[in-house]
């Protein structure tokens, strides 16, 4: 695909305790409509989780971001996963107060969408 898309993403962040809104980058989620793109990828550092909340479910916290991971490819997203592309978007990066939570959605243009998903996770995340 030729030319520059509009894209969207949202920095996927762990919040361990809401109440004190500490949080740490663990993955990133973009949308771009051009290019039919929705994916999400994520990684979890076990040493700022362990700093930040030593009782966290690790395994909880998998659960929840698998759940991204579906709800993009559209499996096992239950019915959210079976909206449209657009939708799904919006449903995840929607404000929550939980653990799991997605910061504001930044605009951008790209050529590749995987690419540029890739590149943002390696800055934001890695």
């Amino acid at each position: 695909m030729q030319g520059k898309h509009l894209f969207e993403y949202a920095v996927i962040r762990l919040v361990p305790r809401v109440e004190r809104e500490e949080f740490f980058n663990v993955g990133v989620i973009l949308y771009c409509s051009k290019q039919r793109f929705l994916k999400a990828v994520y990684q979890v550092n076990l040493e700022k989780l362990n700093a930040l909340c030593l009782d966290a479910d690790c395994d909880e916290l998998t659960k929840n971001l698998q759940a991204f991971i579906n709800i993009c490819d559209g499996t096992n997203g239950g019915p959210i996963g079976q909206l449209d592309k657009a939708s799904r978007f919006r449903w995840l990066t929607a404000t929550r107060s939980t653990v799991v939570q997605c910061s504001k959605v930044h605009p951008g243009f790209c050529d590749d969408a995987a690419e540029t998903l890739n590149k943002l996770y390696n800055k934001l995340v890695l």
